[in-house]
């Protein structure tokens, strides 16, 4: 297969497989499958952000959350531990989802093994573009699912969300999160995060 057309193909598969998701965000009065809209602002911010971003990049910022849906937060223990578990599975999950994805398209093992090595956040303070997929996440973080967070969060706790977003973004990340158009909320919380 063309390799242009292989990851067309790739993104169509990936695409396909989150427009299940029954989960629904609606945007504008739209409603959109969830984890199908989130992959694709992923996709976006990693093109502002490196608008040279190889296919492996691109390819992970598309499947980066592949299936989520299928392990849902309650499924684990409430409080920290459990948390961090279900964020630790669920790596494994979309890597390994991503993978199998990616054989059937036709992709090679090389190809593969960086899609899941940036699914897996391997690395991310030696490799840029692990940190660029880092900063996209962030960045539609803060953009679209901010004041939601907010509305249901403590402010102690708000703060403290926000401080270790921006601890895990580059100076890239910093500066595009400060050109967001935030809600006059959401900018007194990231005021207090970075005093």
């Amino acid at each position: 297969m063309q390799d242009s057309l292989r990851f067309e193909t790739a993104i169509e598969i990936f695409d396909t497989t989150n427009a299940q998701d029954p989960r629904i965000w609606e945007v504008g009065g739209i409603a959109h499958p969830q984890e199908l809209w989130f992959s694709e602002r992923h996709t976006e911010w990693v093109k502002k952000l490196k608008p040279d971003a190889s296919e492996a990049l691109l390819l992970a910022s598309r499947c980066q959350h592949i299936c989520r849906w299928e392990v849902p937060r309650t499924t684990y223990p409430m409080g920290r531990p459990g948390y961090l578990k279900w964020r630790s599975d669920l790596k494994l999950f979309h890597a390994d989802k991503a993978g199998e994805l990616l054989k059937e398209v036709g992709y090679d093992d090389e190809i593969i093994a960086r899609v899941q090595q940036l699914n897996l956040k391997k690395n991310l303070s030696t490799d840029s573009e692990c940190q660029t997929l880092e900063d996209a996440l962030c960045l539609t973080f803060m953009q679209y699912q901010f004041d939601d967070l907010i509305a249901d969060t403590e402010e102690r706790k708000m703060i403290k969300i926000v401080q270790k977003t921006w601890g895990k973004m580059s100076e890239q990340g910093h500066t595009e999160a400060l050109k967001l158009d935030f809600s006059e909320e959401s900018l007194a919380i990231v005021q207090k995060a970075l005093e």
